[in-house]
């Protein structure tokens, strides 16, 4: 009995002792929000983004930097046809947030500037953290946007 009292005890106390380094290497493991930050500039405003964590984004974020025109469609978003597929795994949001960064089909990415419901299916890429003003900067017609991985500070 005390021989397995005395384990017990041992066991508890290891277990005690990695807890903290458990809980650090799991934060690591799901990698920081730096890791995912990009600043999506358009004209002279520039806007904090984060990916999603899937495959899909880890695709754009290899196409990165990457500064394209993208072309008005539907009064709500704003579109480009990438020249490459990415890996897509589209779902049916039933609403679109301004700010969604989201990809159609397997190639074409699509900025999201106003909110509606919707009944097509997406690739979620990303978000913008905080959309305000976005409507303004994409202005009317097509625009060009600038899509780059955020550095640390």
């Amino acid at each position: 009995m005390v021989k397995s009292y005395a384990s017990v005890v041992s066991l508890v106390v290891a277990f005690a002792l990695a807890w903290p380094c458990a809980l650090a290497a799991q934060r690591t493991e799901r990698g920081s929000t730096m890791g995912n930050a990009l600043t999506i500039t358009i004209g002279d405003k520039a806007f904090g983004a984060t990916l999603s964590d899937n495959a899909t984004a880890a695709a754009f974020k290899a196409l990165l930097p990457l500064s394209v025109n993208m072309s008005e469609l539907n009064g709500n978003e704003k579109l480009y046809r990438l020249p490459t597929s990415l890996p897509a795994q589209p779902s049916r949001p039933a609403s679109i947030q301004n700010g969604d960064l989201m990809l159609y089909g397997e190639s074409t990415v699509v900025l999201f500037y106003k909110s509606f419901a919707t009944t097509y299916s997406y690739t979620r890429i990303g978000r913008i953290d905080d959309p305000a003003g976005l409507a303004r900067a994409v202005a009317d017609g097509s625009v060009t946007v600038t899509f780059a991985v955020r550095q640390a500070k």
